[in-house]
């Protein structure tokens, strides 16, 4: 019982390592923005 206790601490300890890097990513870091054109040929829309 003592090892079941011990696997699962260590699992919650290493999701919520995860968890808190995955919100640290989406909170913290700020995507940097720009223009971007695609040239899309006619063809494309004629089917």
């Amino acid at each position: 019982m003592p090892s079941l206790i011990r696997l699962l601490i260590v699992l919650g300890v290493l999701g919520g390592i995860g968890y808190g890097t995955l919100w640290a990513f989406a909170n913290l870091v700020q995507p940097q923005t720009r223009e971007m054109s695609v040239a899309v040929p006619p063809d494309r829309f004629a089917k």
